[in-house]
Parts: structure tokens; C-alpha cells; sequence
């Protein structure tokens, strides 16, 4: 079967946008499910074809898959919402229900550490700060492992917007916390496109020269 390539969403800045480059560099299709009236110059510079949806909008994510032949799927979009809708929880629900529903069957989505059983990794200001975030990240996390999808969670510390250093992991230590680069960031979540031993799995994504860093 022809395959229409990955649907990635938060694709117009940071951690989605690195993602969009990677996966163009090697030459696979993308296509990004973009809110109207974002920006979308670079990725029209990068041949991603951009197509208009709203994580909170079942309908337009069921549109976006009509007619198409997703291989994955790469969410990172976070900490927005819409009323009592958030999309770390609701966004992600529908994001998830809508590719189960037209087939798709692997599924990489970013939340971050504190979700989940990680939640101990976090230190007591970032607990204080982030605490509701990560109870919603884990909602959403939680759906996604119950919904019978090739899933793959990656749960980065905090971020940084650098030049790649190489030095970013995969582990399912959930007690460690740290900082990563943005570019790493979605490096690894391309290569876990191509690692089914990756599949089922939660990772916390950080820098070895970072851990323990993360500002809060």
C-alpha cells in the first residue's frame, strides 16, 4: 500500500518544526495538521503539505485522515486548551480516537516528565508549578495505552532551543529529570519511527550532560 507518510501535528515551531526538517531531509512525506491563520511558511519551504485542523475539532482530525494512508502518527503539541479542554487530555483523546478510527496503527506522542509514573522525577518547584500540566499529560498519556495502537510515549525534561549535542537518550528510569535540545528531542522521536523494539514503551528523553538541570 502506498503510505501518505507520518501526520504530524505541532508542527509549525520548535520541537514539531525539527521534527518536519528531519523526516524532509531523508525524504519522507509529511503532512501537518495546522489551526488556520498559524504560520506555515517554513513548512511550505520544507514540501511539508499542510492541511487546516484543530485537536479540539474531531471532525476536522476525521477529515484530515480521509482519503489518506497515514503511517504514524507524531503529535507534540501541549499545555494549550479551549475552556475546560485542554490538549494534553481532550486534544490528545480526540488525536488518538480519530487515528484508531481510520486505521492508522503507530501513534509517537511527546508530553514531558512529571506525567505518569515519572511524576516523582520532578522536583518540588516544578511539582508546585507544572502539577495540574502533568495531570492532564497523564490523562491523555493513559488513553493512548488503552487504545490498542502501536504507541510510543517520549517524556522530555525541560527544553532548550540549541544546536544538536548528540548526547540525548532514551530510558525508562523514571526517577531521572534534566534538560534536552530541542533538535535532539526530535531526533529521537524520528528514529523511534524506525525501532519497533520501541513500541509499547515510555521513555524520559534527556542530555547525559544535562541531567539534574532543568531550571526549576
Amino acid at each position: 500500500m502506498t503510505t501518505d507518510g507520518v501526520l504530524l501535528l505541532g508542527a509549525t515551531r520548535q520541537t514539531g518544526l525539527e521534527i518536519a526538517k528531519i523526516l524532509r531531509t531523508r525524504g519522507d512525506p509529511v503532512t501537518a495538521l495546522v489551526r488556520p491563520g498559524s504560520p506555515r511558511e517554513e513548512l511550505d519551504a520544507l514540501g511539508v503539505t499542510v492541511i487546516p485542523g484543530d485537536a479540539f475539532d474531531r471532525a476536522s482530525l476525521d477529515a484530515a485522515f480521509t482519503g489518506k494512508h497515514f503511517s504514524a502518527v507524531i503529535s507534540t503539541l501541549g499545555r494549550s486548551s479551549r475552556g475546560e479542554q485542554t490538549v494534553d487530555n481532550e486534544g490528545t483523546c480526540n488525536l488518538v480516537d480519530a487515528a484508531k478510527a481510520a486505521g492508522v496503527k503507530r501513534f509517537i506522542v511527546i508530553t514531558a516528565i512529571g506525567a505518569g509514573d515519572s511524576r516523582k522525577a520532578l522536583t518540588p518547584g516544578a511539582e508546585q508549578f507544572l502539577g495540574k500540566v502533568m495531570d492532564r499529560k497523564t490523562l491523555g498519556e493513559n488513553h493512548l495505552k488503552e487504545s490498542g495502537l502501536a504507541y510510543t510515549i517520549l517524556r522530555p525534561g525541560a527544553m532548550i532551543s540549541e544546536p544538536p549535542t548528540g548526547r540525548a537518550f532514551l530510558t525508562e528510569d523514571t526517577s531521572l529529570i534534566g534538560t534536552i535540545n530541542r533538535t535532539d528531542l526530535a531526533g529521537l522521536a524520528v528514529d523511534c519511527l524506525d525501532q519497533e523494539d520501541t513500541i509499547g514503551h515510555t521513555y524520559s528523553t534527556l542530555d547525559k550532560d544535562m541531567i539534574g538541570l532543568t531550571g526549576l
